[in-house]
């Protein structure tokens, strides 16, 4: 599992001219889904997610956590986390997660998250989306299940 972590001041997702989602002052997380993540792997992801100091203290340090900014989240499935683009030039999808698979493990983290934020907006599973950040920094990370 793969989220892409966007600190923001602003950031919303529209789908056909509609507005699915949008926060102010939290993280814009898109989450890229593989075959083999499971229900435990989400939940390790999410509660790192939540947990991570990148919001600044007063002295401007990167010391605060979602939770101690009162910031909100926006949450986004991206299966072209899962890119290989290793051969030729058009990528290969092949290590994401089935449609299925993917919008059940999004379904699961999404009821997650607010276990650790009360506002929790999402974009629409397998839409074609636009999605607007105002990126706060710019502070953006990477966090793989793999590496945790």
């Amino acid at each position: 599992m793969k989220f892409l972590i966007q600190r923001a001041s602003y950031a919303s997702v529209e789908v056909d001219k509609e507005i699915t989602g949008k926060i102010k002052n939290g993280l814009l997380i898109f989450i890229g889904i593989c075959k083999s993540d499971t229900e435990e792997t989400a939940d390790k992801m999410i509660k790192k997610a939540c947990s991570l100091r990148i919001f600044s203290d007063i002295q401007g340090k990167t010391n605060l956590s979602l939770s101690d900014v009162n910031g909100q989240l926006l949450l986004v499935s991206q299966f072209t986390l899962y890119a290989n683009c290793k051969k030729g030039n058009r990528p290969s999808f092949f290590e994401a997660g089935s449609p299925e698979h993917a919008e059940k493990l999004y379904k699961y983290i999404i009821n997650k998250a607010k276990e650790y934020c009360d506002t929790v907006e999402t974009g629409s599973f397998g839409a074609n989306m636009k999605v607007s950040i105002e990126n706060d920094g710019p502070f953006t990370i990477m966090l793989d299940s793999e590496e945790l």
